[in-house]
C-alpha cells in the first residue's frame, strides 16, 4: 500500500515545524489571536477547504468526474473563476502523466464559503480505460485571470488519459 502525496507532504511539513520549535509556538499564537478578533482567513486557500473526487454523469464519448470544493467551517467566502491550472495526476504517489487543458467559459466567477461548495468538471475521453489516478492535485484562479497561492488536493479514484479535459469553475456540489 503506497502512501499518498498529502501523507508525505504533511509528514515533511510536520518534521520541519517540529525543527522550527520557536516559530511554531509563535506562529499557532497568532493564528489564536487572528481567530479570536474574528478575523477570517480566506475559503480559498489550500488549508481552508477539502475536494473529493466522484464520478459524473457520462456524455457522448466520455466519462465524467466531478470534483467538489468545500470550504472549512469559519472561513471567509471567496471568488474563484475558470478551470484550474497546474493540475497533475497521482495513482498512490506516483505521478501519471497525463497532461490536461481546460474548457469552457473560463471568466465566469463563483462563490465558495462554508455551506455553499464548488466543483469542476474532469472529462476524459471513453475510448480506452486510462491510466488509473487516486489524487489530483491543482491550483485554483480568481475572477481576474490571478492564481490562488499553494497547491489543492482532491481525494478519489478515477481514471484518466490522452484528452483529458478541465472544465471551469460552477456552483453547487
Amino acid at each position: 500500500m503506497g502512501m499518498s502525496r498529502r501523507f508525505v507532504v504533511t509528514v515533511a511539513a510536520t518534521a520541519l515545524a517540529g525543527a522550527a520549535g520557536v516559530g511554531v509556538a509563535q506562529a499557532s499564537t497568532t493564528a489564536h489571536t487572528a481567530a479570536t478578533t474574528g478575523v477570517k482567513v480566506s475559503s480559498c486557500r489550500p488549508a481552508n477547504h477539502t475536494a473529493k473526487i466522484t464520478p459524473d454523469a457520462s456524455s457522448a464519448g466520455h466519462r465524467h468526474y466531478r470534483v467538489t470544493l468545500t470550504a472549512a467551517p469559519g472561513t471567509e467566502s471567496c471568488k474563484l473563476a475558470g478551470s484550474p491550472t497546474g493540475v497533475h495526476f497521482y495513482n498512490h504517489g506516483s505521478l501519471d502523466g497525463v497532461t490536461a487543458k481546460s474548457y469552457g467559459a473560463q471568466g465566469t466567477a463563483v462563490t465558495m464559503s462554508p455551506g455553499h461548495p464548488v466543483h469542476f468538471d474532469i472529462q476524459v475521453p471513453s475510448g480506452t480505460g486510462g491510466a488509473k489516478a487516486n489524487e489530483v492535485s491543482f491550483t485554483l484562479r480568481t475572477p481576474g485571470g490571478g492564481i490562488i497561492p499553494g497547491e489543492s488536493f482532491a481525494d478519489g479514484s478515477l481514471s484518466v488519459d490522452a484528452g483529458t479535459q478541465i472544465g471551469a469553475m460552477q456552483a453547487g456540489a
